[in-house]
């Protein structure tokens, strides 16, 4: 075959830009127990800005997207831990596991929770506001759909959060179980959202491909280093993530672990790492980022604007691969 002309060239270039252009989230709309391969490059997070490219064959200049800084991913799921600055964990002897998956991905070096106590920083990572919360009291009921898992809804996206301890789907108590605390659960204050979003620990899929678009997963109060040591929450981590975070490098999808807040050690500085696919291995980020932030990055990656506090926020960039 003899060599492409440079009309061919202009037109494959501006297919291949239309192809990432169209390409989408990948669990759009799955129902209950459809499965979702989550395979295959990846394009970049929605809406993307245009430019003028080059001539079309017809002699046209047609825009080229260009494709914003997150990824789109299949699958994201943020798990939370509590209570632990970021010298606690990163570095130290006792997180062996956490530090190694740090190391597969990026370490985010300036994380900051929002305030003191625990509740106000869920519903800020969940809802890009705090509701005027500053405490731990329960319950907590509030009107309206300004949250992640109606946002997701909106847009014909899925969510669920996985707590362990919860004694049964939809369970709407403060405490019980297997030491489950709702100032720790945060969806299940929203009263517009249905009560299957609220999910056991139990819940979580064995098959990856069938979770949602985006879930949270937190441990209870011992397995979270709330009230156990670094160590325990370590071993939990390994067990329970470890499978996912392995999958989801080779499957188009995203882990990310973070903390609520420190124990007021100063500054709320905790540790907060990403994993999974197009994350650079071994890459640190370096800039500010709180909880508004990793809500933002969420929402990016499944090309969504940002809400509340979050849309002031930038996502996290510079270290996807």
């Amino acid at each position: 075959m003899g060599q492409v002309g440079p009309s061919l060239r202009r037109a494959l270039a501006g297919l291949a830009a239309v192809v990432l252009a169209l390409s989408g989230c990948t669990s759009r709309a799955h129902p209950a127990g459809a499965t979702s391969s989550g395979t295959g490059p990846v394009p970049s997070s929605a809406p993307a800005s245009t430019t003028t490219g080059p001539a079309s064959p017809s002699g046209v200049a047609g825009p080229v997207p260009v494709p914003p800084a997150v990824p789109r991913f299949g699958h994201v799921v943020v798990a939370v831990f509590e209570n632990h600055g970021y010298a606690q964990v990163i570095g130290a002897g006792q997180a062996p596991y956490l530090n190694l998956l740090a190391g597969r991905g990026a370490l985010l070096t300036d994380a900051h929770g929002l305030t003191h106590p625990s509740q106000p920083n869920y519903l800020g990572m969940f809802a890009g506001s705090t509701y005027g919360v500053t405490d731990d009291s329960c319950p907590r009921d509030i009107g309206g759909t300004a949250n992640l898992g109606s946002q997701l809804a909106a847009a014909g996206l899925t969510f669920a959060g996985y707590s362990e301890g919860l004694p049964s789907t939809g369970y709407r108590g403060c405490g019980g179980g297997d030491r489950y605390a709702r100032k720790h659960n945060p969806w299940v204050d929203f009263t517009a959202l249905p009560g299957s979003v609220n999910r056991t620990f139990a819940d979580f899929p064995a098959d990856y491909a069938t979770l949602p678009a985006v879930s949270f997963v937190v441990p209870n109060l011992c397995h979270d280093m709330h009230d156990c040591p670094v160590a325990a929450g370590d071993t939990w981590a390994q067990a329970h993530l470890d499978g996912y975070a392995r999958w989801a490098a080779g499957h188009n999808s995203l882990l990310i672990v973070t903390w609520d807040e420190d124990e007021g050690t100063g500054g709320d500085h905790i540790p907060t790492l990403f994993t999974g696919a197009h994350v650079a291995a071994g890459s640190r980020y370096p800039r500010e980022v709180d909880h508004y932030g990793i809500l933002r990055t969420v929402e990016a990656a499944c090309g969504l604007p940002g809400l509340g506090a979050a849309a002031g926020r930038q996502p996290v960039t510079g270290i996807w691969d």
